[in-house]
């Protein structure tokens, strides 16, 4: 089946805005399996949008377009659709009523342009947005089924999942459940994780799973797609495949579906009852920022200390000064006066010792010490990472965060996968 996205609005087509509702909806069509062929991104010009529409109804046989359902006179979707399909507009009272009834509930009084969003093309299917006022609609229009959908992210993504993904799987004959498994890595390279899962696929019936990979410096993600008649069968496909990636891929899988990094770490600070304290230098505060702004992080995060110079760390943290650079000790000295200072559970400190411009020229490599203390005991892990300095500030984040993970949970702080040793 052929898939076309078209994006509306003036905004995006100028790129003032990134148009990141076209990167969402690509991605969750192809891990539904269902590719998209063409892209086509149009302004708010009447003449312009009926040719878009015209064109995508002639070559596709799906079609989504993002944007226009708005009340202002620049939405205007609904009104080039008709005139595409050849219908008039005609008022769809039961969203009109859904409309007053929003805006009642929120002590708020409709404006009568709002009326325009429960203006649909004769004969349309409506689409139901339960968070919003712009009802999206689906029309045939020509050979394809166009979908048209609001261009408020978190509206859109809902009907996606609920309204459209559904629809479109049901066109193209598939079958009637497709779940996404998702990995979160961190600490192997994309081939290498690649290369160690070579052959899963194969555990499960012929075609039922797809492996996909998605890099996103420094976390790898490893997603699943499974394809089954219903709920019961999609599980029985998935288990063996994905009991194997947590086998092969071991203590590497820093997070599972929509889990972060930071969750896990934040979840097991719960579970331990523990506190955090840790002092970071280089990496312009982003590991306390990774963790403070979820919601009961004010629970466990006693104090963040972001520092530039060996002067400034020892003064912080109530340690003794030193020249030259970081070593083991100075590392494992730092993380346990945070945590004396800040009297908390678990101390970390992550100090970074940016070398000389490398050869190349913008190059940098950075040495990272990481050093973690609490009850349960204490660990320091030396690493190297070279290349600009953001990614040696983005690799000092994520190395950081790991290895507070992996001490919460016991884990060694460097090893490789057990898949490896087997």
């Amino acid at each position: 089946m052929r898939i076309e996205i078209i994006c509306t609005g003036d905004e995006v087509l100028s790129g003032k805005i990134t148009n990141t509702n076209f990167s969402y909806m690509a991605q969750r069509l192809e891990d539904a399996g269902l590719a998209v062929a063409w892209e086509t991104t149009v302004g708010d010009d009447r003449t312009n949008l009926l040719e878009a529409f015209r064109l995508a109804a002639a070559r596709a046989d799906a079609v989504i377009v993002n944007g226009g359902l708005g009340p202002t006179v620049d939405d205007l979707s609904q009104e080039i659709a008709a005139e595409a399909a050849g219908v008039q507009l005609v008022l769809h009272q039961p969203w009109l009523e859904r409309m007053e009834r929003f805006f009642r509930e929120r002590g708020r009084v409709m404006s009568p342009n709002n009326r325009k969003q429960a203006m649909l093309p004769e004969g349309a299917e409506m689409l139901d947005n339960p968070i919003g006022t712009a009802c999206g609609f689906a029309l045939t229009i020509g050979k394809a089924r166009f979908f048209f959908t609001p261009g408020v992210p978190r509206e859109l993504r809902r009907m996606l999942e609920e309204q459209i993904i559904p629809r479109l799987l049901e066109k193209a004959g598939e079958p009637g459940v497709i779940r996404l498994k998702r990995f979160h890595s961190y600490g192997l390279g994309e081939s290498h994780v690649d290369q160690l899962l070579a052959g899963v696929e194969a555990l499960a019936p012929e075609g039922a799973v797809k492996l996909g990979f998605r890099a996103h410096y420094p976390q790898i993600e490893t997603k699943l797609t499974v394809r089954g008649k219903d709920e019961a069968d999609v599980a029985a496909k998935l288990a063996p495949v994905a009991a194997e990636i947590r086998r092969r891929l071991g203590n590497f899988i820093v997070a599972e579906d929509d889990q972060t990094l930071e969750t896990v770490i934040l979840g097991r600070l719960h579970a331990l009852r523990a506190s955090l304290a840790l002092v970071e230098t280089y990496t312009a505060g982003q590991i306390a920022g990774r963790i403070v702004h979820f919601t009961g992080a004010e629970r466990v995060f006693r104090r963040g200390i972001v520092a530039r110079d060996a002067a400034q760390i020892a003064d912080a943290v109530g340690m003794a000064p030193w020249d030259g650079p970081v070593t083991e000790e100075i590392a494992g000295t730092a993380a346990r006066a945070i945590r004396k200072s800040a009297r908390a559970d678990v101390g970390m400190a992550v100090l970074v010792d940016l070398e000389d411009p490398m050869a190349e020229g913008n190059s940098f490599a950075g040495v990272i010490w990481t050093a973690l203390t609490s009850d349960a005991g204490h660990g320091v892990r030396r690493s190297r990472i070279a290349g600009g300095r953001e990614w040696v500030r983005l690799g000092a984040v994520e190395l950081g965060l790991d290895c507070l993970r992996r001490h919460l949970l016991g884990l060694p702080l460097w090893e490789r996968t057990d898949f490896e040793r087997a």
